[in-house]
């Protein structure tokens, strides 16, 4: 599968050939599913908390006389059913993260990478460089190659420069290459890939 690699000009600037084994899979949605959820489980804090029963500091007297009242037998007036006393079965801190193999992970990033090929919504890019670190500029660019809603990965190092103008355009995203995940992938419209971004990638599922 060959692409043509552009530049920011929007100037062709020759073509890529793209690993079958990377971006030629037919997309499992069941794998991708099961990455994103991966990812946004361990994303969630997990510091919601009420108190229990025996966090409450209220009187532990016994409300009333135990017989002839002809209603339940109560104690403490922490008890859940009354109000001000503590939370039967809320919630408490926990961490939401489950494990998923690294196998199955790097499956699943390389059907989403397979998904975008598949799509046409994958783009190639000569290298993520300005001159002037503007954002105007940079998003003017941007407009004319169709970027309004995109993912940008590098290599290894985000240039400065690139990476500072382009940090306030909205629904723009740039990551290096160790940075990429399913998420992020699926969430923007278009994946732009520099060429450094695709042989780091093809080195490390080689």
């Amino acid at each position: 599968m060959e692409l043509k690699i552009t530049t920011l000009e929007g100037k062709e600037s020759g073509t890529a050939t793209l690993s079958k084994d990377i971006f030629g899979l037919e997309p499992r949605v069941d794998l991708i599913q099961r990455c994103i959820n991966w990812q946004l489980a361990r994303r969630q804090r997990g510091t919601h908390k009420t108190k229990m029963r025996g966090e409450i500091n209220r009187t532990t007297k016994k409300m009333y006389r135990q017989k002839g009242t002809g209603g339940a037998r109560h104690g403490a007036q922490s008890a859940p059913q009354f109000r001000g006393g503590g939370k039967a079965f809320g919630p408490v801190v926990r961490s939401h993260a489950s494990d998923l193999p690294k196998k199955v992970r790097a499956l699943a990033l390389r059907h989403a990478l397979s998904s975008k090929a598949k799509d046409g919504t994958l783009i190639v890019l000569d290298k993520a460089s300005v001159k002037d670190a503007k954002t105007k500029a940079l998003r003017a660019q941007f407009g004319k190659l169709g970027f309004d809603n995109a993912l940008i990965v590098d290599g290894a190092e985000v240039e400065a420069g690139f990476a500072t103008a382009a940090r306030n355009i909205p629904n723009i995203d740039v990551l290096p290459v160790q940075g990429i995940n399913v998420y992020d992938i699926l969430r923007r419209r278009t994946l732009v890939l520099t060429k450094a971004a695709l042989d780091a990638l093809e080195a490390r599922f080689k």
